[in-house]
């Protein structure tokens, strides 16, 4: 019985995963909508597109993907809903507002893995 109470405390929740992805509930949410996955999976992809190069574009194009599905089925809740969603997101990560793209120094990926020479 030990082994067992054991292994549940070193297991990790969903709402542990959601806590270490670097998004919110929410914004987990969309994505597992968008991507028709479990939000244990859209965790785990959010967290990998937070640290990729374009990955805060994609989740802003899923996001929008979804508030444009809730008004094609005229679901107005929502779609307002998701629309904060965007809104929060896009101050929380401010490398996917086009307004301010051009005034952050992001480096070109293809060169930052070669070396000089």
């Amino acid at each position: 019985m030990r082994l067992q109470s054991a292994q549940h405390e070193n297991m990790l929740t969903l709402e542990d995963c959601i806590g270490l992805c670097g998004l919110t509930e929410e914004e987990v949410q969309a994505i597992a909508q968008h991507e028709r996955i479990p939000e244990i999976a859209a965790a785990e992809l959010g967290n990998y597109l937070v640290s990729s190069p374009d990955g805060e574009l994609c989740i802003r194009s899923m996001i929008r993907d979804d508030i444009a599905h809730a008004c094609a089925c005229a679901d107005r809740e929502r779609e307002l809903a998701l629309k904060l969603v965007l809104r929060n997101f896009i101050v929380q990560h401010p490398r996917c507002d086009d307004r301010h793209r051009g005034q952050m120094h992001m480096p070109e990926r293809r060169l930052a893995g070669q070396g000089a020479g």
